[in-house]
């Protein structure tokens, strides 16, 4: 016992919070083999598959979850996806605080690690704080969908709906118990503003949210919550329009629509992609450059300490504020009246280069397992990288190979690339440098 304690001791944070998932997938695996989990028999490999989805809160799913799964399946699937969402090690110091446990300095590192903290100072009141805000948002969320959702499929029927949708949208997994995802309910404007207030919200970030409770005025907002606010609003407003003008005359989406439906649909594809992977729309039914855009924004992603991935989007803001700082001859890049430092555009280059490697390397290995097009499977898995979950409608045709390699793809997405690479590399500090010479670029 004092031997492994020693060993937990010396793992570094990425180490522990690696491991984590990986426990939650292997529990989540062996209960969703137990034969009262499903009305029919899964593979091994497909309900590996199925947990990593939920576990990573991607919703890529080889199976209808809604008639595969029974109740306990479901109830699984929903653990998995807030315990994902939100980290296990958010929920492990969360029954030390309702044990009244005293919690070490080691726990508290684990968790600055998973929400991105500079300092373990304040970081369990962050922790209490966040959970206090999600189980209210997810009730007052459940409580609105019931309501809704009563005279369609009765009390017990809508309540248990709310609850699986509600903790799904939240931690953007994207894993609906419809046969066709939303597509039934695109033209319902009370589930679409719910659930995409709830994927929003919690793509945004925790620490934004704290931010913004704390701080009442948009000029006590750190940075990255501004940030965050600004570029949200102006790249959802960017996504919704480019769904709209490239669909605009597409019979199979949104041609034949009335203006009034166009414009919901449109909304709600144009802010899923980069966090939750519901849809509206039948992604194989898409224009082409609709698809590229798609894959754009999953690739960006949502908040850094959120409950989705991608390279993120202050990631994403960063490298943009540095090419125009370059391009008009400035040292640093700047963004209401703050300076960005060096090591945060190279850090941002850092995520942004390995993060394509990635996609790159896996995309590569699937051409050479699954026969299936191109941009189909690009898709997949951008999406998968992501932790998106929206998908041409090929993942029930992916090999066992390709589902295994998926599954890596959405652990990494999950843990993010860096987290990956402090694993492998061990990097250490270099107290030397070379001396300077010339390189030609561009």
């Amino acid at each position: 016992m004092q031997t492994l304690k020693r060993k937990r001791r010396t793992m570094s944070p990425p180490v522990i919070i690696a491991g984590s998932f990986l426990f939650l997938i292997f529990v989540g695996t062996l209960l969703l083999k137990l034969p009262i989990a499903t009305t029919t028999h899964i593979s091994w490999i497909d309900a590996l598959f199925v947990v990593t989805s939920a576990t990573t809160v991607t919703g890529l799913s080889v199976f209808d979850p809604g008639s595969t799964l029974t109740i306990f399946g479901e109830v699984v699937l929903m653990v998995l996806i807030q315990c994902g969402g939100i980290g296990l090690m958010t929920f492990a110091v969360a029954i030390l605080i309702l044990l009244k446990k005293k919690i070490g300095f080691q726990n508290r590192i684990y968790i600055q690690e998973s929400f991105n903290q500079n300092s373990v100072g304040g970081i369990i009141k962050l922790v209490k704080l966040i959970l206090t805000f999600v189980l209210s948002v997810q009730l007052f969320a459940t409580l609105v969908l019931t309501i809704h959702w009563i005279p369609t499929f009765g009390f017990k029927e809508a309540l248990y709906l709310s609850v699986f949708h509600v903790i799904s949208a939240f931690n953007n997994a994207g894993f609906a118990l419809f046969p066709d995802n939303l597509i039934g309910f695109a033209h319902d404007p009370i589930v679409n503003i719910v659930l995409s207030l709830l994927f929003i919200i919690g793509g945004i970030g925790f620490t934004v949210v704290v931010d913004i409770q704390q701080k009442k005025s948009f000029k006590q907002w750190s940075l990255h919550t501004k940030m965050m606010v600004v570029g949200t609003i102006i790249i959802n407003v960017i996504a919704i329009a480019f769904v709209f003008l490239l669909e605009y005359n597409n019979p199979a989406t949104i041609g034949s629509m009335p203006l009034q439906d166009k414009l919901m649909v449109s909304y709600f594809q144009g802010v899923s992609p980069r966090t939750a992977g519901f849809n509206t729309l039948n992604y194989g039914d898409m224009e082409d450059p609709t698809i590229l855009v798609t894959m754009v924004l999953m690739f960006i992603g949502a908040g850094s300490a959120s409950t989705a991935s991608g390279i993120k989007l202050t990631t994403f803001i960063v490298i943009v504020l540095a090419t125009f700082s370059f391009l008009r001859k400035r040292s640093e890049p700047e963004l209401f009246g703050r300076s960005i430092r060096l090591e945060t555009v190279i850090r941002s280059l850092a995520i942004s280069t390995i993060s394509l490697f990635i996609v790159c390397f896996f995309l590569f290995l699937l051409t050479v397992t699954e026969k299936i097009s191109f941009l189909p499977l690009a898709f997949e898995v951008v999406s998968a990288f992501g932790t998106v979950g929206l998908s041409m409608g090929i993942t029930s045709q992916i090999s066992d190979v390709g589902e295994v390699l998926l599954c890596m793809v959405m652990f990494i997405g999950r843990i993010g690339p860096l987290t990956l690479f402090f694993i492998l590399m061990k990097p250490k500090n270099v107290h030397y440098r070379y001396p300077y010479d010339q390189v030609f670029t561009g």
